[in-house]
């Protein structure tokens, strides 16, 4: 079980797992219902939004969200897998990052729900956010589409090499604001849903632990992608 490292303040040792999500993982944010909340089967939900022209808008800082239902704080809320089975953002070689005061940048943010999620391996138990993310903040991303594609192969391809199993086809989701593309995957025994993300101005990963020892939906994945962004963004 060395893969399953928890850096956890304590130990759940609840009779029952604990579930993050109400109805499995079904729950979303509010003001989030749409076709981009909502996408159908296949790669490209049809009838999505087209990603708006380059507002110009570019990021210093990365914000701790205020979510509804949901407590986000800086870091990785005391969990991580260990043996690189962290997901984070690779491939974005050719995009500068913006220069500042790291201590100014909160790239990891993790958000918990209430009752915490539980993640149990054998006889061990420990507590686990609802997801974590990790957020670049570049000077340009001409192309976000591209950015992003490039970004969730080389990221995909890297956590492969460290263990974590992807099943079923990438879901690609577009709306005015930003291009998201999820896919689900088995990390450590543990199933879960990883959204990559990109606008013009930055990128990202967010990863979601599994409610009641399920997948997160992708369905209800990407519209808590799309509400994180937006609170992490609004600096």
């Amino acid at each position: 079980m060395s893969r399953f490292r928890a850096v956890v303040t304590s130990v759940v040792l609840a009779s029952s797992v604990a579930v993050t999500l109400a109805g499995c993982g079904t729950a979303e944010p509010a003001g989030t219902e749409g076709p981009a909340a909502r996408p159908s089967a296949g790669k490209q939900s049809p009838g999505a939004e087209k990603l708006a022209a380059d507002p110009g808008t570019r990021y210093t800082a990365i914000a701790v969200p205020q979510l509804e239902g949901i407590v986000c704080d800086e870091g990785d809320g005391g969990f991580h897998y260990g043996s690189d089975l962290d997901m984070s953002v690779h491939g974005d070689d050719g995009l500068k990052e913006i220069e500042g005061d790291s201590h100014d940048v909160a790239d990891e943010v993790s958000c918990f729900g209430s009752p915490r999620n539980v993640l149990r391996k054998g006889t061990m138990s420990a507590s686990a956010p609802m997801f974590t993310a990790r957020t670049n903040l570049y000077e340009n991303v001409p192309d976000p589409t591209a950015a992003l594609n490039r970004i969730f192969d080389a990221s995909v391809e890297l956590a492969t090499g460290y263990g974590r199993d992807f099943t079923g086809e990438p879901r690609t989701v577009t709306s005015s604001a930003l291009v998201v593309k999820c896919r689900q995957n088995v990390t450590d025994t543990f199933p879960m849903t990883t959204c990559f993300w990109a606008n013009h101005g930055a990128a990202g990963v967010v990863d979601f632990f599994p409610a009641d020892a399920q997948y997160i939906p992708i369905d209800s994945a990407v519209p808590w992608t799309q509400a994180f962004v937006a609170g992490a963004l609004a600096k």
